[in-house]
């Protein structure tokens, strides 16, 4: 009798592979002893502690999307009344020129009305500035086109050249923001 070189066992599990009842890799067989064990199910505190944290990270991630909401909001909201000011003090800048107008046309005469009227530009002095409304200083600056408008130039050989020399009319700023630039006259080179 020949001996098989692949031994006994070797062709029982070549006869298994070629009839299909081969027991898949790492699964146990019953010549190991063991019982075949499938998975086991998640118990159900094991299941509803996964629920748990799929809801907690939704409501923080919801947290966070409404605190990035709220602070979007608060910022536009203060955007639109920081707009809004510009625009109710736009509109008080020419009542404040009148005024200081009148103030200048009556000089001394008048006393009375010269004083109302100056009582009555103070005041309004005083909203501006309540609302962080500043005039902007021209008179013997050097021109700045980003705070002045010139609107003539004259020769004028006691100031150098881009100096403002008159100011025509104030111009004011709320914090960096320019609500009417100061319209200037500015010194030429004089003609030789």
């Amino acid at each position: 009798m020949t001996e098989d070189p692949q031994g006994r066992e070797g062709a029982a599990a070549e006869d298994d592979r070629e009839v299909g009842t081969a027991a898949p890799a790492g699964a146990a067989t019953e010549d190991d002893g063991a019982a075949v064990e499938a998975a086991p199910e998640p118990t159900e505190l094991e299941r509803v502690s996964a629920e748990r944290d799929q809801y907690l990270d939704a409501l923080q991630r919801l947290k966070a999307e409404f605190d990035n909401f709220r602070k979007r909001n608060d910022r536009e909201r203060q955007t639109v009344a920081l707009g809004a000011t510009r625009d109710v003090v736009r509109g008080l800048l020419p009542v404040m020129d009148n005024l200081e107008r009148a103030v200048a046309a009556l000089g001394d005469q008048g006393e009375g009305i010269v004083a109302g009227l100056e009582m009555v530009r103070g005041q309004l002095a005083g909203l501006l500035t309540g609302h962080g409304v500043e005039e902007i200083p021209a008179h013997g600056e050097a021109f700045d086109p980003m705070v002045h408008e010139a609107i003539a130039t004259v020769p004028s050989p006691g100031h150098p050249e881009g100096t403002v020399v008159e100011v025509v009319e104030k111009g004011y700023r709320q914090a960096e923001h320019v609500l009417r630039p100061t319209r200037v006259v500015i010194a030429a080179r004089p003609a030789e």
